[in-house]
């Protein structure tokens, strides 16, 4: 069984997937929406074969840790998450997920077309580590 980290935007969700060790996550893809419902059935096939167990969702807060209208759209996104996939869905707190896979590709010395790519995957990875790392060290929601 595997884990999926998943990093919601407003057009873009950025997929990570873990080892079966649940040791490392890795960026895995980005898929492109217009509405959020339009990523159930994707989501679907992506749980069935790769065998996914857990689900963790960014939660982008403020850097207050109040919630905003991005964090409004993360949790209505795990409500229709809930209803139509069973597997469970955590938030994980995403503050500044997007600024470090920015830093991770640049250091990877990435052209700026590249990584426009690749940065909604390369964040979701960084959300998936956070919450293997809290996971290791006895988080377990």
């Amino acid at each position: 069984m595997r884990y999926l980290g998943l990093d919601l935007g407003t057009k873009t969700l950025g997929i990570a997937i873990s080892d079966k060790t649940h040791t490392i996550a890795n960026p895995y893809k980005t898929i492109r929406f217009n509405n959020p419902s339009e990523l159930i059935e994707p989501l679907k096939q992506i749980i069935i074969e790769e065998n996914i167990g857990k689900i963790a969702l960014g939660l982008p807060k403020n850097m207050d840790n109040s919630l905003g209208f991005a964090s409004k759209r993360s949790i209505d996104f795990k409500e229709l998450l809930e209803k139509n996939i069973d597997v469970p869905i955590v938030l994980i707190d995403e503050r500044l997920s997007t600024m470090e896979a920015e830093k991770y590709l640049l250091d990877a010395d990435m052209s700026r077309k590249k990584r426009k790519g690749k940065i909604d995957a390369v964040a979701a990875s960084v959300i998936l580590n956070t919450y293997l790392r809290m996971k290791g060290n006895g988080y377990d929601e």
